[in-house]
């Protein structure tokens, strides 16, 4: 399933992929092609980092987070 897409580079972009399909001598559709592979691949191994342990508790106290009178003595 091949699709056109269309995308404005600015001067610095532009200048890369004239580079990179100098040095290759791959076509500047290949190049972008390639580079979303690159990135897919990347992003793809690496997920989200998440703190361990959120939303998986329940205190049963349901305005434990917003009510300042369960937070007195907190942290002294």
């Amino acid at each position: 399933m091949e699709r056109n897409v269309q995308a404005r580079l600015d001067q610095r972009s532009q200048v890369a992929l004239e580079r990179l399909v100098n040095r290759l001598g791959w076509s500047p559709s290949r190049v972008v092609r390639e580079g979303v592979h690159l990135l897919d691949a990347y992003y793809a191994g690496s997920p989200a980092r998440r703190v361990i342990g959120v939303g998986k508790f329940d205190s049963g106290i349901p305005d434990l987070g917003s009510n300042k009178k369960h937070l007195q003595g907190f942290g002294r």
